[in-house]
């Protein structure tokens, strides 16, 4: 399945000196978003109405910020290159399904921002639209009888896109590509996906400077099991320079058993 980045080497690690003082404003952001979307669908995307609107009534919001960062050790709330962004598959139903994520921009500037937008538009944003187009071209689908999928569950895969430096800066995606991590953090989340619903599931780890980060976010909210799953797994740490992945699964309705 082609789940790798199409994003490989496009982002840097952020350092905290980089970052810029100010959260770029509601209508800038969604036209980053409305920018990507369409390169990435070939198709028009238009911002109105605190909206960026694309095909078959997709579109993205803003989401709240929740007090937890996106990951353990870094950027909570009030830092302004976190993103917080919301897919809605179907605009037009006030009642209709949403699927939120976040994540935090890479580097300084507008411009971190935008390549926050790229990382999350390859991992989430492809998924919702692969929901529509259920034709294999943004993103995998894989059945939960698949000894790579998830029990119960139908989940379309997004893009795993890596960022690092060094000469291992590689290592972490390319041991995400040889072990799927659906199953092993399926029993861990089971509680928390129970309901009949679509369901967004990031994952993002990784390790620099002698630290690790690893983080699993249910809907946009930290699981602090399935997160404790991923750091226990034997993912590559990296001694000199960082390696880290980041990859995201939109759970769909349970399979029937």
């Amino acid at each position: 399945m082609g789940w790798g980045s199409r994003l490989r080497d496009a982002v840097g690690v952020a350092r905290r000196s980089e970052r810029r003082a100010e959260r770029l404003p509601e209508q800038v952001v969604l036209t980053l978003v409305a920018e990507q979307l369409a390169a990435l669908s070939s198709q028009d995307w238009t911002v109105a109405d605190g909206l960026a609107r694309g095909p078959q009534s997709i579109a993205v919001r803003l989401g709240a910020p929740h007090p937890d960062g996106p990951y353990p050790d870094g950027p909570h709330s009030d830092d302004p290159l976190r993103l917080d962004l919301v897919l809605l598959p179907d605009a037009d139903r006030p009642d209709g399904p949403a699927v939120p994520d976040c994540l935090v921009g890479f580097g300084g500037d507008e411009a971190a921002v935008r390549r926050g937008i790229e990382v999350w538009a390859a991992t989430a944003a492809v998924t919702v639209l692969e929901l529509h187009a259920h034709s294999g071209r943004f993103a995998g689908h894989v059945d939960p009888r698949d000894q790579d999928g998830f029990p119960g569950r139908h989940a379309i895969h997004g893009g795993i896109v890596a960022w690092g430096t060094g000469e291992r800066q590689n290592a972490v995606q390319d041991w995400m590509l040889a072990n799927p991590l659906l199953p092993r953090l399926a029993p861990a989340l089971d509680g928390a996906v129970e309901r009949d619903e679509l369901i967004g599931l990031a994952v993002h780890f990784g390790s620099g400077e002698g630290v690790d980060t690893a983080e699993v976010r249910v809907d946009g909210r930290h699981h602090q099991a399935a997160s404790r799953v991923l750091a226990g797994l034997d993912w590559p740490r990296v001694d000199r320079g960082s390696s880290y992945a980041r990859t995201f699964a939109l759970l769909t309705g349970r399979a029937a058993r």
